[in-house]
C-alpha cells in the first residue's frame, strides 16, 4: 500500500517515519514535506498543498491511505474533498475541525454538552473585552479565535498583559487571525491552576482509542518562563496522567465529545487532541481541542509506538477502531525543540544547519522548519528540529536527547535545557 502524509512539519516527519516502518506499506509520500523527509531515501516529497491538486495526485498514483498532519488543510476541507471521491483519508471534516479552527465554536460546544472547561466570554469589541478583564482581574487567559499556529494564547498574569493582548489580537490583529465569520475575535477565559497534559486519541466517528500520554512545554524559556510558543519539547509517558486521570479524561471529555459531535450531526473522525488541565485533586478541565496530533508530542509518541500505524489508521477509516489495540515501548521518549533566532514572533530563516547526527533506533532528529538550499539544510521556520530520544527513564532519555542536540549548530539556535523537568 502507498501512503500520503499531508504537511511539512515535525509532526509529519514523525508520522511518515513511523508509517514507512509498517510492513503493509510499500511507499510513503509527504506533501509538501521538508529537508528531513527529502533526505530520507524511504520517503518522497510531493510539492503540492492545494486540496484538489492533492486529491487528483492521489487518484493518479494509487494511494491507499492519506493521513492529514496539520490543522490548515483540515480547516480548508481536504477531508471533505477526498471523501467526496471515495478516497481513504484519516482526519476530521471541515465542520468537525471547527473544534480547533474556532475557539468560540469549541467553547460553546463544551458548554452545550457538559464537558468540563474554564468559564469564558467571547468578544469582537475591544472596549467590551477590556471591561471584562477589568471586572474579572488577573490572572486571566486571552485567546485569538482562529488558527494561530500555537501562538494565539496569552496567559496574562497581570491585567496590563491582558489589555495588551486584547489590543494585539483585536485592534492590531498582528496574528492575522480571522474566525469563521471574518474579522478578529477573542475568547477570554478564567485562569486554571494545575498541570497541563496532552491527551490524544484516534477517533472513527463512534469509537476512541487513546495514544500514549504526553506532556509538552509551551513556554520559550527554562522553568516555564517567557512567551507561549507552539511547544519547545515534550515527553511520553506523562506521570501526571495517572490511571484515574486517564479514565476521567475518557469518561468526561473524549467520549462526551464524540457523542456530542454525533448528536450535532458532525461525526468526528481523525486525531483528537484534548489539552487538559489536571487540578491538584485530580479533576480534569479542557483547555482546548486540536483536530490533529500535537507538535512536538507526536515525535516522542511515534518513537514509542510499536503497532503497525498504517493498519490502525486504515481501521479508523472503516469505523473499526473497537477491534484495535496499541502496543507501546515501555521506555520514556523525550524530544527537545531547537528553534530559530527570533522565535516565536519573528523567526529568522536561511541559517545553515550543521552537525546533524545519523538516525538511530533510540535517537532521531525530526525536521520541522527546514529546507534544502544548494545541497545544504537551512532553517525555514520557527521550530526547526525536534531531537528525540528513548531511555529507560526520563533522566536517561533527557541525557540522550541533549547529547544529540549539542552536536547540532545553526546561528541563533535556541532551546530549553529543562525538557522533562516535571517528571524527573
Amino acid at each position: 500500500m502507498k501512503v500520503l502524509v499531508i504537511g511539512g512539519g515535525g509532526r509529519e516527519h514523525a508520522l511518515a517515519w513511523k508509517l514507512k516502518r509498517s510492513p503493509s506499506v510499500t511507499q510513503v509520500f509527504v506533501a509538501p514535506g521538508n529537508a528531513g523527509t527529502a533526505r530520507d531515501p524511504a520517503l518522497t516529497n510531493v510539492p503540492l498543498t492545494d486540496k484538489v491538486a492533492l486529491r487528483e495526485w492521489v487518484q493518479a498514483n494509487g494511494i491507499g491511505l492519506t493521513v492529514v498532519g496539520p490543522e490548515a488543510p483540515l480547516a480548508a476541507g481536504v477531508v471533505d474533498e477526498f471523501r467526496a471521491h471515495g478516497l481513504a483519508i484519516f482526519g476530521p471534516t471541515q465542520r468537525a475541525a471547527q473544534l480547533e479552527s474556532s475557539k468560540a465554536f469549541s467553547k460553546a460546544f463544551m458548554q452545550r454538552h457538559g464537558i468540563p472547561t474554564a468559564e469564558y466570554q467571547t468578544f469582537t469589541d475591544p472596549a467590551q473585552a477590556h471591561a471584562y478583564v477589568d471586572a474579572k482581574g488577573a490572572p486571566i487567559v486571552v485567546k485569538a479565535d482562529g488558527l494561530a499556529a500555537g501562538k494565539g494564547v496569552v496567559v496574562a498574569m497581570t491585567a496590563a498583559e491582558a489589555h495588551e493582548a486584547i489590543d494585539f489580537m483585536l485592534l492590531d490583529n498582528k496574528l492575522g487571525v480571522a474566525h469563521n465569520e471574518g474579522g478578529a475575535r477573542v475568547v477570554i477565559e478564567e485562569f486554571l491552576e494545575g498541570e497541563e497534559a496532552s491527551f490524544i486519541v484516534l477517533c472513527d466517528g463512534e469509537h476512541a482509542l487513546a495514544l500514549a500520554t504526553s506532556q509538552d512545554h509551551k513556554r520559550l524559556l527554562d522553568a516555564d518562563q517567557g512567551p507561549n510558543t507552539g511547544g519547545m519539547g515534550a515527553y511520553s509517558p506523562a506521570p501526571v496522567v495517572t490511571p484515574a486521570v486517564h479514565q476521567r479524561a475518557m469518561d468526561e471529555v473524549i467520549l462526551p465529545t464524540l457523542r456530542g459531535m454525533a448528536a450535532d450531526g458532525v461525526p468526528y473522525t481523525g486525531f483528537l487532541y484534548a489539552g487538559l488541565m489536571i487540578t491538584p485533586d485530580g479533576r480534569v478541565k479542557t483547555l482546548e481541542f486540536n483536530c490533529r496530533m500535537g507538535d512536538p508530542e507526536t515525535q516522542p509518541i511515534m518513537m514509542r509506538l510499536q503497532s503497525d500505524l498504517a493498519q490502525v489508521l486504515l481501521a479508523a477509516t472503516r469505523q473499526e477502531l473497537d477491534r484495535v489495540s496499541l502496543d507501546w515501548d515501555p521506555r520514556v521518549a523525550l524530544g527537545v525543540v531547537l528553534a530559530a533566532a527570533g522565535y516565536p514572533l519573528d523567526p529568522r530563516k536561511g541559517d545553515a544547519i550543521t552537525g546533524l547526527p545519523a538516525d538511530a533506533d533510540d535517537g532521531m532528529v525530526f525536521h520541522a522548519g527546514t529546507a534544502e538550499r544548494g545541497g545544504a539544510v537551512v532553517t525555514s521556520g520557527g521550530r526547526v528540529l525536534c531531537v528525540t530520544a528513548l531511555g529507560p527513564d526520563v533522566r536517561q532519555a533527557q541525557q540522550r536527547a541533549y547529547t544529540l542536540a549539542e552536536s547540532i549548530r545553526f546561528d541563533g539556535m535556541q532551546y530549553r535545557k529543562d525538557i522533562g523537568f516535571r517528571a524527573v
